[in-house]
């Protein structure tokens, strides 16, 4: 069973157009999305209903028509809001998509600060922020016309993003010496998370996970708390639990098998642990999920 990818690496569009458009509905297409991080810039506008998007340990809560700008790099993760509904999309680009000749004077200027983390910027802007109006007319126009993209519209979606690029650098500020040396450390708790990946179906603890960042425990909770607004142990249970949540939907395992390959060893505190989570227990998270698929199942 493979994990969802902590750092995603796949080209967003094509390879000669990094640049794409995802449209997100949850719980009918997925239920979260869990933390990663990627090369690309991404903006996640919410079109209806209600998400939490978790970045660097930080929640936000957006609703209709508010906006999220992730950064390259940046940790995030996609959860359901109250009422367990929302709708948004996610316009992924490469930083690529902004450079012209190999001495581009523009590129190095405003791309290469974002990218370095000598520049940053305020992430959450909601519907009556001032960047927000201020983008409104390019965002919406790069979602009536994403189907088509990079096929007959490349010139519109280029003049969108260097529209953004414009509203992100006029609202954007130098990253002081703590933010950076805290970005440095986040850097490093990153083995924290590919340690989970690769060991959660074992016996791992707080110890193990600081040895991987060369913390101490202590710090190493602090700072684990910080970067993903949970504790090491209550990540790693919901990790477990998103991988049981992914063999339900992409196998025929029996919940007591799974649940062992996922790390659990008592069926009482999986099936109570998965209920909190999902509102649902393993089985019928199971039969939900085909009966969303219109697959016929038993």
């Amino acid at each position: 069973m493979e994990p969802t990818p902590l750092h995603e690496t796949k080209i967003h569009g094509i390879i000669t157009f990094p640049y794409s458009v995802y449209h997100g509905l949850i719980p009918k297409l997925l239920s979260s999305f869990p933390l990663h991080w990627h090369d690309d810039f991404e903006l996640i506008y919410c079109a209806g209903g209600q998400i939490r998007v978790v970045l660097w340990g930080q929640a936000y809560t957006l609703n209709a028509n508010d906006l999220l700008v992730i950064l390259p790099h940046s940790v995030h993760s996609i959860e359901p809001g109250e009422g367990n509904y929302g709708e948004y999309f996610n316009i992924m680009f490469h930083p690529s998509l902004f450079k012209g000749s190999a001495d581009d004077l523009c590129y190095d200027k405003y791309v290469l600060p974002f990218l370095s983390g000598a520049k940053t910027m305020d992430c959450f802007h909601p519907a009556n922020s001032r960047f927000n109006q201020d983008i409104t007319p390019c965002i919406l126009s790069m979602l009536a016309h994403r189907k088509e993209s990079y096929s007959t519209h490349e010139l519109l979606i280029k003049s969108n993003l260097f529209y953004l690029l414009h509203y992100m650098c006029q609202n954007s500020k130098d990253a002081t010496a703590d933010s950076s040396h805290q970005q440095l450390a986040y850097s490093k708790l990153k083995n924290a998370l590919y340690y989970v990946q690769k060991f959660y179906d074992y016996d791992i603890n707080v110890q193990k996970a600081a040895s991987q960042c060369g913390f101490s425990e202590s710090h190493f909770m602090k700072l684990f708390k910080e970067f993903t607004g949970m504790s090491f142990n209550a990540y790693l249970v919901d990790y477990r639990l998103e991988m049981a949540a992914k063999q339900l939907a992409e196998t025929d395992s029996k919940v007591i098998d799974l649940m062992e390959s996922c790390g659990f060893h008592n069926q009482s505190y999986f099936t109570r642990a998965f209920y909190r989570k999902y509102q649902q227990t393993p089985l019928q998270y199971r039969k939900n999920y085909f009966k969303r698929k219109g697959d016929i199942r038993k």
